[in-house]
């Protein structure tokens, strides 16, 4: 059984996701950020399991909660879990690498995550969350700082089948970081050339999410 939070521990987690939802950084930085911020994380004091995404889209920055998109109907299904779970945020925590939707690029895709949050955020963020046992680490951004931050950074050459495929490498780190493509429609393709996703990935993504919040 993990040891119940301290009061000065959920307390130092409050204060600094209260400092993380009122951050206006991006629009002092260069190139400014387009519209008006709104950083959407999820974060608890008792969550073991988290997902490490990429940014909002449009519609998380309309709504105001991560993952409530189709890409998010993905990611549940591959979990093997209900919206009701899913958004239980007791027991699954949401970091994305990008607090804020980034805007569009001129082909009408997301930009990247703004490196602002990262620089200011992440790693005084998870030095607040010592509970945390599983990253689900969705999309390169969050690999690469996952993985570097945990001593076992990713050749830049990588490819997203080398490092989602090498999943039983990575069992023995901690906290165990699990590699997922992006959930988005568009990488329907990616899953149709790599098979083995679904039949050896998403069985052990499953067991682990069950554990990670049983």
């Amino acid at each position: 059984m993990l040891d119940r939070p301290t009061k000065k521990v959920v307390k130092r987690l409050e204060t600094l996701a209260a400092e993380i939802r009122a951050c206006r950084l991006c629009l002092d930085a260069v190139p400014p950020l387009r519209h008006e911020p709104r950083p959407v994380l999820r974060v608890s004091s008792t969550a073991r399991l988290l997902i490490a995404s990429q940014a909002p889209g449009v519609r998380v920055h309309n709504t105001g909660l991560s993952f409530n998109d189709p890409s998010g109907d993905r990611l549940r299904a591959w979990m093997g879990v209900s919206r009701e779970t899913f958004y239980d945020v007791s027991r699954i925590a949401i970091v994305p690498m990008g607090f804020c939707f980034p805007g569009h690029d001129a082909a009408k895709g997301d930009l990247p995550p703004r490196r602002e949050c990262r620089a200011q955020w992440h790693d005084r963020l998870f030095d607040v969350l010592p509970q945390v046992e599983t990253i689900l680490a969705v999309g390169r951004y969050a690999q690469d700082y996952h993985f570097e931050r945990l001593g076992h950074p990713l050749a830049k050459t990588a490819t997203q089948a080398e490092i989602v495929g090498a999943w039983r490498k990575h069992r023995a780190i901690r906290p165990r970081v699990i590699a997922l493509p992006h959930p988005s429609w568009r990488n329907s393709g990616w899953l149709k050339r790599n098979p083995w996703f679904e039949d050896e990935v998403l069985p052990m993504l499953r067991a682990e999410v069950a554990r990670a919040i049983g």
